[in-house]
């Protein structure tokens, strides 16, 4: 997930929304015209148009496997982003391309609509094996097989200014073992504000918009133990009681709040911490220097979370030549085009070998913290203390959670009710659970 990737998902998501929304409750079969072929010939390929650098690195990924051998031709055809999910929404699974990028998030709402073929089988298991424990949470789904491999995956957590932090008398965490609790980020806040001329010493981004609340902000919901549906139901679990104190007292810090209109107020020291994730790192590192710091989220009772997650690739369901998507696949996945893409981007890289020999991701590395918190994924099980990052709901109802979760979170922290606010999400959330049959088969 990239800054620009967070602000324009919104558009996305409200697509696949629309389409989730609209579901008569039964799954797509388009899929069963899919073939394994003969990993020979021609594969089709669509990408979303990122940026500059990611769109170069997978040109030249093309190229490069393109010249490496004769039996595969591979064209890529790019996408611009703020169309990409809609036309792969509105493409019938038979006229996908043999492979194909999806975010994340919504890659069990394609395989629901069948536009999706299970890479299980076509990619090598070197490449499986070397796919990071988050990014195949990420992309796995519930009859536990692997849709989709991942370049890149992202990081959230805390950018702390140690010369703000060191006059206030701060000790701050360094590291998973001692994230601060929801009481001792609070009480950092109230020490930190007295020194700042306004007192707002804190950034939550509030000037993202899109998918950034549900990205941003559902680790504090995790955080406390709890997922957004529990049982196949989200009344009872993302309304509960330790939900809506943890979102009760996140939206009391608002007071501490710089509005950030100008996306300036941490490098231009008006904060001492920023919540956002690491596509801010390389702005942050030049701005602040030495005394940039990186924190986990604050801990709501059960643990630090993070959200994670972004772009990956998978097969087409209705591809012919599933044995030639997987063999580019494969290739895609190898140490040089990840590292080039990483490069590009500063994102967590998405595979074992590559993340632990990256300048920023290894051991002893700035963004360390990152890389541990994605060897400690929680995959859909219910979050405890031994796990990090919480993939967003791996589920065809998604964009309605995130639509509905945004929405209430918004509200409560503008003023509104907790309680009320997040039971109305639940109901909104169950009811269409229920109108779709529960997104089974």
């Amino acid at each position: 997930m990239s800054n620009k990737m967070t602000l324009r998902a919104g558009a996305l998501l409200a697509a696949a929304a629309l389409l989730v929304t609209g579901c008569s409750g039964s799954k797509s079969t388009s899929s069963s015209s899919a073939a394994a072929g003969k990993a020979t010939g021609e594969i089709k390929i669509w990408g979303h148009q990122g940026e500059q650098g990611e769109v170069t690195a997978l040109q030249t990924a093309v190229s490069t496997f393109n010249s490496s051998q004769s039996d595969i031709k591979a064209t890529l055809q790019l996408i611009p982003s703020a169309d990409y999910t809609k036309t792969v929404s509105a493409t019938k699974a038979a006229d996908l391309p043999d492979v194909l990028e999806y975010d994340g998030p919504l890659m069990a709402s394609f395989v629901y609509d069948g536009k999706l073929a299970t890479v299980t089988g076509n990619v090598a298991q070197a490449t499986v094996d070397n796919q990071s424990e988050a990014t195949k949470a990420q992309n796995t789904y519930s009859d536990s097989k692997l849709y989709g491999v991942s370049m890149y995956d992202s990081g959230l957590g805390i950018y702390g200014n140690k010369k703000l932090l060191d006059a206030a008398g701060i000790t701050y965490p360094k590291g998973i073992d001692d994230a601060w609790t929801a009481d001792q980020f609070q009480a950092a806040l109230a020490k930190l504000a007295p020194l700042d001329a306004d007192k707002k010493v804190l950034d939550i981004k509030e000037n993202y918009g899109g998918e950034w609340p549900t990205y941003g902000y559902l680790p504090i919901v995790n955080s406390t133990g709890n997922l957004v549906m529990k049982d196949g139901k989200a009344l009872g679990s993302l309304d509960s009681a330790p939900v809506v104190k943890a979102v009760q007292q996140f939206a009391s810090w608002r007071t501490y709040v710089d509005p950030n209109s100008d996306d300036k107020a941490f490098v231009d020291g008006r904060v001492a911490l920023s919540w956002v994730g690491h596509w801010n790192y390389n702005t942050y590192a030049k701005a602040i220097g030495s005394d940039l710091v990186v924190m986990p989220l604050p801990d709501f009772g059960a643990g630090t979370k993070s959200g994670q997650g972004s772009w990956a690739w998978g097969i087409g369901g209705g591809s012919k030549n599933q044995l030639a998507a997987g063999a580019f696949l494969d290739y895609l996945m190898n140490d040089t085009n990840v590292k080039a893409m990483s490069d590009s981007n500063a994102a967590p890289p998405g595979t074992k070998t590559v993340l632990s020999t990256s300048p920023l991701y290894k051991k002893g590395g700035p963004l360390q913290l990152f890389a541990d918190q994605g060897t400690k994924t929680c995959g859909s099980n219910v979050p405890t203390k031994a796990c990090v990052d919480t993939p967003r709901p791996i589920t065809p109802g998604y964009p309605v959670i995130s639509q509905q979760f945004s929405q209430a979170f918004l509200n409560i922290y503008k003023g509104g009710d907790a309680q009320a606010e997040l039971t109305k999400a639940a109901k909104a959330i169950d009811q269409n659970f229920t109108d779709n049959s529960g997104y089974k088969s």
